[in-house]
């Protein structure tokens, strides 16, 4: 009777040993140190070039029905959208404007002759959403 006694409390122990496994300690935190980034705008914009400014400028009727005139000036461009208030974009790259705030972009010189404009623009911040619009040279 004691090995069988001795065996079952043998038994009962085994699967004791497997509870413990479950209740380990979580992984240790990484210690590698994060690499950082930053990146820094330049001071001012950059000039926009006299045929760039007259490439862009004019008037165009947008592909849900607005109509975008735009202004160029040295370093930066105003856009008016119907009857809205000016909107200021500077350049980022040739041919590629944004808002200060990043919300809105522009990029001009698109499609096979160089007439077509597309637009994109974050409609509400609290939304992970972003519009896209197109269009061509209505009138210069």
């Amino acid at each position: 009777m004691r090995p069988l006694s001795l065996l079952l409390s043998v038994s009962l122990l085994l699967p004791a040993g497997g509870a413990g496994a479950q209740a380990m300690a979580y992984p240790p935190p990484d210690t590698a140190p994060i690499s950082w980034v930053q990146v820094t705008a330049p001071s001012t914009a950059p000039r926009i070039a006299t045929r760039e400014a007259q490439q862009i400028s004019g008037a165009y009727e947008m592909s849900n029905g607005w109509y975008l005139r735009v202004h160029t000036g040295r370093r930066y461009i105003d856009t008016i959208i119907d009857d809205q208030p000016p909107l200021r974009l500077v350049p980022v790259a040739p041919y590629r404007f944004v808002s200060g705030d990043g919300k809105v972009s522009m990029q001009f010189k698109r499609g096979a002759a160089g007439d077509e404009m597309l637009m994109s623009y974050q409609p509400d911040g609290r939304l992970a959403q972003r519009m896209v619009l197109s269009s061509r040279l209505a009138q210069r």
